[in-house]
């Protein structure tokens, strides 16, 4: 193979700007030229493709976001909008393409594998809900950005002696309030997995408050419920005074944590290897500290693993007051 396309594609995740570095350090090490496709299947389509050098990716490796920009794209989802996207590789003779993103990225992956041009896939997304990996990129990143900011709200509840409910993303992946709830000390950790009744949760804020506790956090992952909506009902029920946070897309930007960056290089390099030896409709991943690859059909088909028993841990023995 001598010509590869990298592109990144639906959210942006910290560590991005790392598996392009790297990937592209790569290939160029193996002899192959890469290009940059611009703001994802959008751009594929629209031919926003031009040729990477090491100026480009120089000062990159610690930066959040993405270089290439990202973009969802409605029309690479009909078989018109990817037959423009095969075409448009073709007049850039470009014989492999990796696919930064997450599961959706993964499934117009595999598609456009299927019609001839070998794909890679690396999982870019904070929410770590791809369940053939241990991790994806920027998962470390975001569980460290709400770790400390639920230390930032500790402190100002405290000085109020309230209640605060700190609302992170996940979809209905519920790893990051699990992780940074854990890491930030949280009193109670609701996720979709293993959410328990509000109910209960507004009696056993209730009954720290008794028991001399005036200050405690609540994380809630998004598919668990809203913050705001969780606050009244505990407010309503029991009188105490909560507030919601909701961080929103600070969770997303930032630099990159050192394991991040490392993690995305791993698997560029996995990803260069894997095309250098015509090698297509692969993702990459992490097992056990070990880099792997599956089929995309394996790596899109694998559910979710969380960590239940960590979860009851911390609501059950770690929240102890």
């Amino acid at each position: 193979m001598k010509r590869i396309g990298i592109l990144t594609s639906g959210g942006d995740t910290p560590g991005m700007n790392a598996a392009i570095r790297a990937t592209f350090k790569a290939c160029d090490a193996m002899g192959m030229e890469t290009f940059g496709i611009y703001h994802g299947y959008v751009g594929l389509i629209a031919g926003r493709i031009e040729k990477l050098n090491h100026a480009q990716v120089e000062n990159i490796m610690h930066k959040g976001g993405t270089i290439l920009r990202t973009s969802r794209s409605e029309e690479f989802k009909t078989e018109d909008g990817r037959k423009k996207a095969y075409r448009m590789l073709c007049a850039y003779d470009i014989e492999g393409v990796v696919v930064i993103g997450g599961d959706g990225s993964f499934k117009g992956a595999e598609l456009l594998n299927d019609m001839g041009v070998a794909i890679i896939g690396i999982p870019g997304t904070i929410d770590n809900d791809m369940g053939y990996t241990d991790f994806t990129i920027g998962f470390d990143t975001a569980v460290n950005t709400i770790t400390n900011e639920i230390y930032n709200i500790r402190d100002t509840m405290r000085a109020h002696d309230r209640v605060g409910v700190v609302e992170v993303m996940g979809r209905n992946c519920g790893d990051i309030a699990l992780w940074a709830g854990i890491a930030g000390a949280a009193d109670l950790i609701l996720t979709s997995e293993c959410c328990m009744e509000w109910d209960e949760a507004a009696a056993k804020l209730m009954d720290f408050k008794l028991r001399g506790k005036l200050t405690s956090i609540v994380v809630i992952a998004e598919g668990a419920g809203r913050a705001a909506d969780f606050a009244e009902f505990v407010h309503n029920k029991t009188g105490i005074d909560i507030k919601a946070i909701v961080p929103g897309y600070v969770q997303r930007g930032g630099n990159p944590t050192a394991s991040d960056r490392v993690l995305a290089s791993r698997f560029g390099m996995r990803a260069a290897e894997l095309l250098k030896n015509d090698i297509g409709g692969r993702a990459v991943g992490i097992k056990d500290n070990k880099i792997i690859d599956v089929s995309f059909a394996e790596a899109i088909a694998t559910l979710d693993c969380f960590d239940k028993k960590l979860y009851d841990f911390s609501n059950d023995v770690l929240a102890r007051f």
